[in-house]
């Protein structure tokens, strides 16, 4: 036999017989694809070991559902169950709060499953479900978050559907319009609830167990390679409106975190100087009024364009101007917030303090760097001039074959000594760090300064993005009369890294490098996409995430609303839900299809001759049904056997004759009458 034939038949063999799925099988296939939907944004903010279990157990059910097995039995499914809790406790040590709870309800969901009984535990499986669609929340909150839970609900409410019907189903895509009406009937509540619902201050997903986990940002210290890696996220740090023109772009430097602590390999915050009132501050030119949306860090500082005048207004968090000129917060900002500040970009920073109130600035370790510390004792032979010193290291920075570079060499006890003299090849925490070890160890007060430089304009919307990739360090050197002046070394190494992101400065890689999609294609239809898309993300954090108890309120007043407290906002809610719903309900009352009176005696009847033992078939006729009746040998007894048949008799001349010369209430009475003697 050829080998094609050979094919044919296996095919043949192979391929099962065409059957319809039940429709026990299909509904519960549905509900998985359900369930999978509402757990697939669990997946990447649970642990590991929690996702695949949860795919196992969905992969046990999906197969005991296509054989038409039973369910495992009880005494197999507690030990899972127990171990699988053992599992949280054991990765989070506890089973309360948020995540720990999240991955426990997570498991649930999915062993539950597998202990469907009754039709309780399905609805356990349905609101359990629905309740995870709300704790997906807790990890993003953004457009594609929501419309990812918005197609979850419509597949759930359909599952649920599916297992309500008794008779007849309709088809698949007829139960999905339907689960779709549903819940766009419900969108005018729902905007009603998110306009005029009384809203309250801070996160609502917030718990207090969860405070310190995670983020990205700047942190408290610096050491090589800290901002490198950082700079390989595309992140969002904040967002900027522009009240005034913004400044060029090597002027954009948002001012965060002040480092003066060196142990000869790490910059740390020096704790006794947050509250230290501010250094003198003398502004010169215009201020330029910005507002910032910055997302949360989990850290305390705000960042600003460098030199905010003043802290933020007591509106969202509480703020105030640390001595070394920082912008603080009085908690760890782990909500999204937007403040509005002035700032100037030129300035004079405490240029009439004395010398000796900057020697905290001039520390350095024992024993650490010893070539970096002997070339600043020559460099100080040669000139007593500050600023022309600080100068000829950026000339040295400049002329020698130093390269800028996300993936420097490792550096030894001696990490300057390494980096000056030996690799050159360095990020801008490297310059930062070598240059205020040079001019400390040359007798000039100076520090480091991390925070972000750059941003990008969208045309869309006019917001600037300054993303964790444009995270920067720089120095700045303390001159008598002249006060603090920010130097930033990288700009002698590779000036391009000021005038522009960072991500036209160092060579692309893998499908950014291919498309080359910073470089020539402004105006192309990937970047235009992008940047819609970016503008349609900062809208929904501008308008929804951050629709706050000062925004409902402005909303309000331009209503007609003034001097709102809480009471008179549920008031406001309750009625126009009440309206609302009015409306919603009214064309679902009018349009409802009315009920043949006839049509409902004769399921009356129907009903009770099943219960006698005589049910309708289907498919049958009152004719047939009334001469099966008739010749039927059954407990009914001979008089309501007579009034069944004079029944059928008048309902199919009614139904399918004419009623000429009798009203419709004339006939309906008739057949009441006829039912009584039926009972």
């Amino acid at each position: 036999m050829k080998l094609p034939t050979l094919i044919i038949s296996f095919l043949k063999t192979a391929q099962p017989a065409a059957r319809p799925m039940s429709r026990d099988k299909a509904d519960t296939l549905l509900l998985l694809v359900a369930c999978a939907l509402v757990l697939a944004p669990h997946a990447g903010n649970t642990p590991l070991w929690v996702g695949l279990a949860c795919g196992g157990l969905l992969l046990w059910r999906g197969w005991i559902t296509f054989r038409g097995n039973r369910l495992p039995p009880r005494w197999l499914l507690l030990p899972v169950a127990m171990l699988a809790m053992a599992g949280v406790y054991a990765t989070f040590k506890t089973l309360l709060g948020q995540e720990a709870g999240v991955a426990m309800l997570v498991l649930l969901l999915a062993l539950k499953l597998l202990e469907m009984h009754a039709r309780r535990d399905l609805f356990v499986v349905i609101f359990l479900g629905f309740f995870l669609m709300l704790a997906s929340f807790f990890h993003s909150q953004s457009i594609g978050a929501a419309l990812m839970m918005m197609f979850a609900i419509i597949v759930m409410l359909t599952a649920q559907l599916s297992f309500q019907y008794t008779g007849a189903v309709p088809p698949l895509l007829q139960r999905l319009k339907l689960s779709l009406l549903m819940v766009a009937l419900a969108i005018p509540l729902m905007l009603v609830m998110f306009f005029l619902f009384p809203r309250i201050q801070g996160p609502l997903w917030g718990l207090p167990g969860d405070a310190n986990t995670a983020r990205s940002g700047l942190s408290e210290t610096m050491a090589p390679g800290n901002i490198a890696q950082l700079a390989l996220s595309g992140d969002v740090a904040f967002r900027v409106k522009f009240i005034d023109p913004a400044p060029p772009q090597a002027r954009l430097y948002w001012r965060g975190v002040v480092l003066g602590n060196y142990d000869g390999r790490t910059w740390t915050h020096q704790p006794a100087l947050r509250t230290n009132a501010p250094s003198q501050f003398i502004p010169r030119g215009q201020a330029i009024r910005h507002q910032v949306t910055l997302e949360p860090h989990g850290k305390r500082w705000l960042f600003a364009l460098e030199l905010p005048q003043a802290p933020p207004g007591a509106g969202v968090i509480n703020s105030a101007i640390r001595s070394d000129r920082h912008l603080s917060a009085d908690q760890p900002i782990h909500d999204r917030i937007r403040y509005e500040v002035a700032s100037y970009t030129e300035f004079d920073l405490a240029a009439d303090e004395s010398r000796a109130s900057q020697r905290n600035w001039l520390e350095l370790p024992a024993g650490y760097n010893p070539e970096t510390l002997a070339w600043a004792a020559k460099l100080r032979q040669t000139t007593t001039d500050h600023w022309q010193l600080a100068n000829t290291v950026l000339k040295f920075f400049r002329e020698e074959p130093f390269r800028y570079t996300l993936e420097p060499p490792q550096l030894g006890r001696h990490a300057m000594d390494d980096f000056l003299f030996g690799t050159r090849a360095g990020f801008c925490e490297h310059y930062a760090s070598a240059f205020v070890i040079l001019m400390r160890a040359a007798g000039i007060p100076a520090r480091v300064i991390t925070g972000y430089q750059g941003g990008e304009i969208n045309p869309v919307d006019g917001f600037m993005t300054v993303r964790q990739s444009d995270a920067h360090a720089w120095a700045e050197i303390w001159l008598e009369k002249r006060g603090w002046l920010r130097i930033d070394p990288t700009a002698a190494v590779a000036p391009s890294r000021i005038e522009r992101n960072l991500s036209r400065t160092l060579p692309q890689s893998g499908l950014a490098g291919v498309l080359n999609l910073n470089r020539g294609i402004a105006g192309s239809w990937l970047t235009s996409l992008r940047f819609n898309w970016d503008a349609v993300s900062n809208g929904w954090n501008q308008w929804v995430l951050n629709y706050s108890p000062g925004k409902q309120k402005s909303f309000l007043q331009s209503l007609g609303f003034k001097d709102i407290n809480w009471h008179t906002l549920v008031l406001l809610l309750l009625a126009t839900g009440s309206l609302v719903v009015a409306l919603i309900s009214l064309p679902l009352i009018t349009n409802r299809q009315k009920k043949d009176p006839v049509q409902e005696i004769y399921a009356h009847f129907c009903h009770i001759m099943a219960r006698h033992g005589l049910p309708r078939a289907t498919h049958e006729g009152p004719r047939d049904y009334r001469n099966r009746i008739i010749g039927a040998q059954s407990a009914l007894l001979p008089a309501k056997k007579i009034a069944a048949e004079r029944f059928l008799a008048c309902y199919e001349s009614v139904q399918y004759g004419t009623v000429s010369g009798f009203s419709v209430t004339t006939v309906v009475a008739q057949l009441k009458s006829l039912l009584k003697q039926c009972r």
